[in-house]
């Protein structure tokens, strides 16, 4: 039976730092690559149907491309992923601020978030799984936020090709937190998704303001361009004339997944959250996770300036984001899931990008 392996590689030094690309391979044709510069997910190796490989996720071609201005490409998102509305919150009676880095608002954790950070790295391969494990110091008062914080990200590569990202964190004093990944997906590789089909698990998602704010609270898809509860095509779906396609340019909005019911806690089951396609349905992804919503975002302000290391460029609508997460501007909507984090308590949440095209036809 196949074995998974890791191995790491020197992928360039920022700010004195070596920074290393690890490689998971689960030994079964699915390999996926991180960066310890943002946690980045820089490649996701999958076969189709015919076996042919490629990979799955956008990427960039060179470390100085990652920590230049680009849009989040493949990185772990933090403190606090989504936009929190005029960079500021109250908790306990605190009012706390984040430098907007977004049309006024703080987006992703503020300029210097999680994505810019060189993480701590382990690693360990065993018979089943392949697994990186990333650690992240954020002190009391980082970007504003709260309590000095640690964060552990786990990536997990298995043998049936599922990649894993389980998140924990705790912190010294009352904070907010969600985090995320980043990766920009397009199953066929030519930098266009506008073919691809998409189910989303959900049946409200939050209409949001010029600025990317949820006005209030969850609206209902049915007869609306949001209605994916049923494969729909992208390309098709974002040229429907709708005031919420046309301010964001496509898609950018918050999805509530379905609640799976009863269980330990609101929002701890893993369920799926979303079914991406490709035209010809030679790779499939599937979205499964703990979180409460899904941000779907259809890459409306990518203009070709940014390529890749084959030196195709990053169009508009060249891929597609599917970050699992809270819900935007948490934690100054009460209505909300509760973002707060407090002293003893650990957060967790799991996200799963399965591969369901991979799997053996039944005997």
């Amino acid at each position: 039976m196949p074995r998974p392996i890791v191995n790491r590689t020197p992928f360039g030094v920022h700010d004195r730092t070596d920074v290393d690309l690890w490689t998971l391979d689960s030994g079964t044709g699915v390999r996926a690559e991180i960066l310890t510069y943002g946690g980045i997910l820089h490649g996701l190796t999958v076969p189709d149907t015919d076996g042919s490989t490629a990979s799955v996720v956008r990427s960039l071609a060179t470390l100085d491309d990652y920590t230049g201005r680009n849009p989040f490409f493949g990185a772990l998102i933090g403190r606090f992923a989504n936009r929190i509305a005029h960079g500021r919150f109250t908790l306990d009676g605190t009012t706390h601020h984040i430098p907007a880095n977004d049309r006024g608002h703080a987006l992703h954790g503020g300029p210097e978030g999680f994505h810019t950070r060189i993480w701590q790295a382990t690693a360990d391969a065993g018979e089943g799984a392949a697994t990186l494990r990333l650690t992240l110091h954020s002190p009391d008062g980082d970007m504003g936020f709260p309590g000095a914080l640690d964060v552990t990200v786990t990536y997990t590569l298995d043998t049936t090709g599922t990649l894993a990202v389980d998140y924990a964190a705790t912190t010294g004093r009352p904070t907010v937190l969600n985090l995320t990944n980043h990766a920009y997906f397009d199953l066929t590789a030519t930098g266009d998704v506008l073919g691809h089909t998409l189910q989303v698990d959900a049946d409200t998602y939050l209409p949001v303001d010029g600025d990317g704010i949820p006005q209030g609270p969850a609206a209902d898809v049915h007869r609306t361009p949001f209605d994916l509860t049923a494969p729909r095509t992208i390309g098709e779906r974002i040229a429907l004339p709708d005031e919420q396609l046309r301010m964001a340019g496509g898609f950018d909005h918050c999805w509530i997944v379905r609640d799976p019911g009863p269980g330990p806690g609101p929002h701890s089951a893993l369920r799926r959250a979303a079914r991406l396609t490709a035209p010809d349905a030679a790779r499939i992804l599937e979205v499964w996770t703990t979180e409460p919503g899904i941000q779907v975002y259809t890459a409306n302000q990518l203009d070709g300036t940014l390529a890749d290391p084959a030196g195709l460029r990053h169009a508009r609508h060249s891929a597609i984001c599917l970050e699992t997460q809270h819900l935007p501007d948490s934690p100054n909507r009460p209505d909300y899931p509760s973002t707060e984090l407090r002293p003893g308590e650990v957060a967790r949440s799991r996200t799963e990008f399965r591969f369901p095209h991979l799997a053996p036809d039944p005997a």
